[in-house]
């Protein structure tokens, strides 16, 4: 589970089915203290049926199109109502999930939830389509960081491994041991992170800061 904040609104963003599915109440109350009933008057337009219809059949190989289309012939007619739980229910469709508990609410796919987002304003699903393309390429980055931090923790293990059987002589102290590991590490450290364990404690290197890494000094 992620969070983002777009103009004072706190976003929920969720993973689903290896699929990112931002919440649609949280959404909704960038316009009004009643999210369900905003949900529920997007959900009733004629052009929404249509495109959550649309895309249902391209990613959703059991949506039933038979109870699409009673949908979208009632779409538009004053007495028509729609929730999220009963087009889920009657259609089996996937882009919308309904979650109860602590993080409860109507989550949608990335897709669905801009498209809503639109709805509400256009302004405000530019910021949110910004702040999510932000959250991702932060993600990525340190998606790469922790993998290079778990590949030095193998390497340091064999690197130790080697030092101990071919660079340390039997008879040096412990201290004398401690400072040929030391040394030794940091040639890891450089080749992972391009810094020391004693630079990357220093302030003047902010872009490693935030991060818990495996480096010994």
């Amino acid at each position: 589970m992620a969070k983002i904040i777009v103009q004072d609104t706190n976003i929920t963003i969720i993973n689903h089915n290896g699929d990112d599915y931002i919440s649609l109440t949280d959404l909704a109350r960038h316009k009004s203290d009643e999210p369900n009933t905003v949900i529920a008057n997007w959900m009733r337009n004629r052009n929404t049926i249509e495109y959550l219809g649309v895309w249902e059949q391209l990613y959703n190989p059991n949506f039933k199109p038979t109870e699409f289309e009673g949908f979208r012939r009632q779409a538009g007619l004053n007495a028509f109502t729609l929730s999220p739980k009963k087009w889920i229910d009657a259609t089996d469709a996937i882009g919308i999930v309904s979650k109860s508990g602590r993080y409860g609410g109507t989550y949608a796919h990335k897709d669905i939830a801009f498209k809503f987002a639109s709805w509400i304003s256009v302004e405000f699903e530019l910021y949110i389509v910004k702040e999510f393309q932000r959250l991702k390429t932060e993600e990525q980055r340190l998606s790469g960081w922790s993998a290079k931090r778990e590949l030095s923790k193998i390497n340091y293990r064999i690197h130790t491994d080697a030092i101990k059987h071919n660079l340390i002589p039997a008879e040096v102290t412990p201290a004398q041991a401690a400072f040929i590991y030391a040394n030794e590490a940091d040639v890891l450290n450089v080749a992972m992170f391009g810094v020391t364990a004693k630079q990357w404690r220093a302030p003047d290197v902010p872009e490693a800061r935030p991060y818990t890494v495996f480096m010994v000094e």
